[in-house]
Formats: C-alpha cells, sequence, structure tokens
C-alpha cells in the first residue's frame, strides 16, 4: 500500500518542483444553509454534502455532529493522511495510524456571556497510536510531529489564518 502513495507523492512533488506557479489555488467552496433551527446543510461543488446541528442545551436538536466536531474530526482526518503519507514517503511497511483529537472549551465564548473568553477551543490534544516494522517509537513520533506541521487542518487551527467576512442581503 506504501508503494503506490510514495510513487503518487514523488510524481506530485516532482511536477509542483518543476512547476512552482501551479502550487498555489483557491480551495473548493463550501455553502451552509439552514434547514431548520439549528441543524445546517453543508454542500460542496461536486456533490459533497454533510449535516451539522447543535446540542439542545443551546437551541438545536442535537440531531447530527456539532461543527466543533466536524472540526476535531477533520484535523484527526488529515493527521492521519499526512503520517500515512510520510510512512510511505520514508518507505516504513506494515504502517498503521489511529489518531484522537480532543479539544477543551468554556461555552461562556460561544455565548458571547464573556468577552476574555474565546468563541472557539481554548486547547486541543491530538494523540497518536502508530506502529511500523522494525521501527522505534521516536521514529514514529517524527512521523508524527511531520504530520501534524504538514497537515492544512491543523496548521489552520494552529496559526491564525487571515479571515475577511463579506455580507451581503439576499
Amino acid at each position: 500500500m506504501t508503494d503506490p502513495i510514495r510513487t503518487a507523492i514523488e510524481g506530485a512533488s516532482a511536477y509542483l518542483t518543476e512547476h512552482p506557479d501551479e502550487a498555489r489555488y483557491t480551495d473548493s467552496l463550501a455553502t451552509a444553509r439552514v434547514v431548520d433551527g439549528l441543524h445546517v446543510r453543508v454542500d460542496g461543488p461536486n456533490g459533497e454534502r454533510l449535516e451539522t446541528d447543535m446540542p439542545g442545551a443551546v437551541g438545536g436538536a442535537g440531531s447530527a455532529p456539532s461543527p466543533g466536531w466536524f472540526l476535531r474530526a477533520a484535523v484527526a482526518a488529515c493527521v492521519t493522511s499526512l503520517a500515512t503519507m510520510r510512512a510511505a514517503q520514508l518507505g516504513m511497511t506494515g504502517f498503521t495510524c489511529e489518531v484522537e483529537v480532543d479539544s477543551e472549551s468554556d461555552d461562556r465564548g460561544i455565548l458571547g456571556l464573556d468577552s476574555s473568553v474565546p468563541g472557539g477551543p481554548l486547547s486541543m490534544r491530538i494523540g497518536f497510536r502508530m506502529s511500523a516494522d522494525d521501527v522505534r517509537l521516536d521514529r514514529l513520533e517524527e512521523v508524527a510531529v511531520w504530520a501534524v506541521e504538514h497537515c492544512p487542518i491543523s496548521d489552520a487551527v494552529r496559526r491564525a489564518v487571515p479571515v475577511h467576512v463579506e455580507v451581503s442581503d439576499g
């Protein structure tokens, strides 16, 4: 399984090294609409779809995962993918990876009760369980750190990404 991944990464790396002007692009659009109450449907340009809902304590029905859960799921999926890609690049065989992501939040922030409390998570933990044939723990830790550093989702959480708010009527 690592050979097709490594081959694809080598091909993409060679191409982008030769054509660096093609490395930057606009990510695909996600469009969210209220279905009912706090139940929201998010659609992508190619038929992608997910639904969120907020818990009952804040007026939702709890009929779908919260947006915060999807953030943690996105971090978990992304760093798992990046760890697998890095292990393939390094030629690790028998690689397995499971990632848990949790965070600590303070609901006073999301409810606007205390302006000193942020609306988002106060901290996040990314826990890895990994193994590979004949690979020591310190090498697996290097793979985990590399994955977190290069994952675009965990990078967006760690780094203050500029956000531009646009409002139109309609």
